[in-house]
């Protein structure tokens, strides 16, 4: 399946970042957040990838036409005879960079990358800043039997809070803490069928329009996923993800812990 990654944001709550590249090319270790969203794309065989760009379009551009296998790969190095790569990360990656406009929206943006995608099949899509280790392969398979249009996957929250219940008194008549509740949001990871752009209206951004409409046709899946799921929208919140990495304990990094089987392999 073909992977649409929208790429064009500013991220404007990393500051000390997006003022010099887009967030997602924020870094976790020795690669960007974008690449680690595409390896565990590619981990499940999905290694065709579409990059919707919008901010510092340059920054990706020359990040992939001069990408380094050997940052993140063992090689040997030989007097004379250049460098032996020992392993690839990316080699069989297909990567279409498309320019979709600095201030277009998530929807615009997917309607740019439509000529790019395979007529009739359905597609991934993702906002490229968020991690997890939720199945795909179980997603696509129990979205592959539905009759469903959309699918994204449903995800707790990552803040804490109280929530509360107020009357129209102003009188507050329930309090409870964010982890007591069922609180699902949209986590960033989306299975589409073509007929998305029927429900999709010219500027309209992806969320919350053309899905309510889908919503209130039956047509909309979300997945419960009670796994890791973290999005990188803060400073904090890539600090996080370095420690993490840093431990050598990042649950995003399924492509670490186990190969890939034949079967999932297939799927691209």
């Amino acid at each position: 399946m073909k992977v649409v990654l929208f790429c064009g944001g500013m991220g404007m709550r990393l500051r000390e970042y997006s003022d010099n590249v887009p967030k997602p090319m924020v870094p976790i270790g020795y690669r960007p957040v974008l690449w680690h969203v595409m390896k565990y794309y590619a981990h499940y065989g999905h290694k065709d990838f579409i990059l919707c760009l919008g901010y510092r379009a340059d920054v990706i551009k020359n990040y992939f036409r001069n990408y380094d296998e050997t940052i993140t790969n063992d090689f040997v190095v030989r007097a004379g005879q250049g460098v032996e790569l020992l392993g690839n990360d990316a080699r069989e990656w297909s990567i279409t960079l498309i320019d979709t406009g600095l201030r277009a929206n998530i929807g615009q943006r997917l309607a740019a990358a439509r000529r790019y995608l395979n007529p009739g099949e359905t597609f991934l899509a993702n906002y490229s800043d968020g991690l997890t280790d939720a199945p795909l392969d179980k997603i696509i398979g129990e979205f592959e039997v539905s009759e469903k249009t959309a699918c994204f996957l449903a995800v707790r929250p990552t803040f804490s809070y109280h929530l509360i219940d107020m009357n129209q008194q102003g009188e507050v008549i329930d309090i409870r803490h964010s982890g007591e509740v069922d609180l699902r949001i949209n986590g960033g990871f989306f299975v589409l069928r073509p007929e998305i752009f029927d429900v999709m209206l010219p500027g309209e951004d992806l969320v919350p329009e053309p899905l309510s409409r889908l919503m209130r046709t039956g047509r909309l899946m979300g997945y419960r996923h009670d796994g890791f799921w973290a999005s990188m929208d803060t400073f904090k919140d890539r600090q996080m993800l370095e420690d993490l990495h840093g431990r050598g304990q990042a649950p995003w990094q399924i492509w670490s812990k186990e190969p890939a089987t034949d079967s999932e392999s297939e799927k691209c």
